[in-house]
């Protein structure tokens, strides 16, 4: 009877044993991709305030009243949008080749999303700090216009074609000038702490406050990196690739629900990231460094720890990335298309050359301060 009683407490320990085991198991893996889940719901809570802003600016810029029906101001106005693209019918073209069809897409949003992964919201709050995270950015980025050459391809239609080989002539002559400006930057990083990392090239322009900012420093590059990021993110004026009097929608032509929804969403992750990528690069991103003259107990906060650090970095990132999308929102509303040739011109004949004066001059200085 004691064996038996010995023997049944022993298969309970082992019992509880295997579900602390089982348990803990759960509780790493829902860690492990809890940081992941967490940027994805955080960048899509952004875009949706990204595209109420938008509208609410065009609005103003037209004299219009906006969004309003749909909740309070129309907030989410965007929200329902997609809810609507998400239970239309997806048509496939009958002739066209559905896998690349189906899968240009896919590719630009998800490189697009993986340059998240290396943008610092606040003091070492990265998903991932690599030394060559600026440079990650760049190679993953440039593969979206791939998705986009697929999907105009794989369409058979020839506006679609032709939009699709539109985006890659674009991305590529705005690529170029758009890496040597972020080299230009990275030589600072790498001389001050031998890395090009996200989070180094933040601290790099900390340590002289405000006017330690790439903006100040470099302020060519500053022009030439907003010219090559409002080309790469497609918008007006250099929308080629999906200009509605020439080519119908251009790669979005023979598209619709959730797939066309993609497409709407690539287009404002992009300029998210792009927006976010001046703030880290030129806008000191997390360090709240004002001249010291306005407001001197302000700089305390650069020193807070813990929690309130974190959410304050955050809130200073999300701030200065808010208001420099003020600038690509209302030059959409602004400014005329540029012809083809007006847009390779401008990026091989003009912003190529400079970027690379930019980074001799850069060189220059480095090598006569050591």
């Amino acid at each position: 009877m004691v064996e038996m009683i010995i023997a049944t407490t022993e298969v309970q320990d082992i019992n509880s044993f295997s579900r602390l085991e089982f348990l803990k198991e759960v509780y790493e893996t829902i860690w492990v991709f809890a940081p992941s889940f967490t940027l994805v719901l955080g960048i899509t809570i952004d875009v949706l305030v990204i595209v109420w802003l938008e509208r609410e600016i065009s609005a103003g810029i037209q004299q219009r009243i906006g969004p309003e029906y749909a909740s309070p101001l129309g907030i989410l106005q965007a929200l329902a949008d997609g809810t609507k693209l998400l239970f239309k019918e997806s048509l496939l073209p009958s002739r066209g080749n559905t896998r690349l069809f189906s899968i240009g897409p896919s590719i630009a949003v998800i490189s697009i999303l993986l340059s998240y992964s290396v943008i610092p919201f606040s003091y070492h709050l990265v998903l991932a700090d690599l030394n060559i995270g600026v440079f990650l950015w760049i190679g993953v980025s440039s593969i979206a216009p791939i998705g986009l050459l697929m999907s105009g391809y794989g369409s058979n239609n020839k506006y679609s074609f032709l939009g699709g080989l539109r985006a890659a002539a674009q991305s590529i002559s705005y690529e170029i000038p758009l890496t040597l400006c972020v080299l230009s930057i990275s030589l600072r990083a790498i001389r001050l702490s031998n890395s090009s990392s996200t989070v180094d090239i933040v601290g790099a322009q900390s340590k002289y406050g405000f006017w330690g900012w790439n903006l100040w420093r470099q302020p060519i590059g500053f022009i030439v990196f907003l010219i090559s990021s409002l080309a790469e993110c497609e918008r007006l004026p250099f929308d080629l690739p999906e200009a509605e009097e020439e080519l119908v929608a251009g790669y979005q032509t023979e598209y619709s629900g959730i797939k066309f929804g993609l497409f709407y969403v690539a287009s404002y992750l992009n300029l998210l990231v792009s927006s976010l990528f001046v703030t880290v690069l030129y806008l000191g991103g997390w360090d709240l460094s004002i001249p010291y003259i306005f407001v001197p107990e302000l700089f305390e906060i650069n020193k807070a720890d813990g929690i309130f650090g974190m959410t304050i970095g955050i809130f200073i990132t999300l701030a200065k990335t808010y208001l420099f999308l003020v600038i690509p929102i209302t030059t959409r509303w602004t400014l005329p298309r540029l012809r083809m040739d007006q847009l390779l011109n401008l990026g091989w004949k003009f912003l190529l050359p400079i970027s690379l004066g930019n980074l001799l001059l850069t060189t220059s200085f480095q090598l006569l301060s050591l």
